[in-house]
């Protein structure tokens, strides 16, 4: 007897996106942030480092997974907004983004604005 079984929901990978390739209407969200620090102010390394060359950093995004609409691109900068409606400038060189599946972003993108006016009321 051969059976066949109809996921009732399928996952959806969010993927690595060049500031080149994003453009409006894009669901984005933030994956990653570099920071920088002068040399002189890093004591994590045993070896003495160029005290012009400055310490990058990598760390996970406090508001990773929050979804963001692309309204415009002038590289390097993003203009986005979020479902309050509020406006955010991220700086693709500081902030590794990553692209949302359409139909996953905008499904997010109407919830969290549903329960934004919900609340409001």
């Amino acid at each position: 007897m051969k059976t066949k079984t109809q996921p009732k929901s399928h996952t959806t990978v969010a993927a690595r996106i060049a500031g080149e390739d994003i453009k409006r209407g894009d669901y984005v969200t933030v994956l990653n942030e570099v920071f920088e620090l002068p040399s002189f102010l890093w004591c994590c390394s045993s070896s003495t480092l160029p005290p012009d060359e400055p310490v990058r950093s990598r760390y996970m995004a406090r508001e990773a997974g929050q979804p963001f609409k692309v309204i415009a691109v002038c590289l390097p900068f993003v203009y986005a907004k979020r479902p309050p409606g509020k406006l955010h400038t991220i700086d693709t060189r500081r902030q590794q983004l990553v692209r949302l599946d359409p139909e996953s972003g905008r499904s997010v993108w109407k919830r969290m604005r549903k329960m934004l006016k919900s609340k409001r009321k």
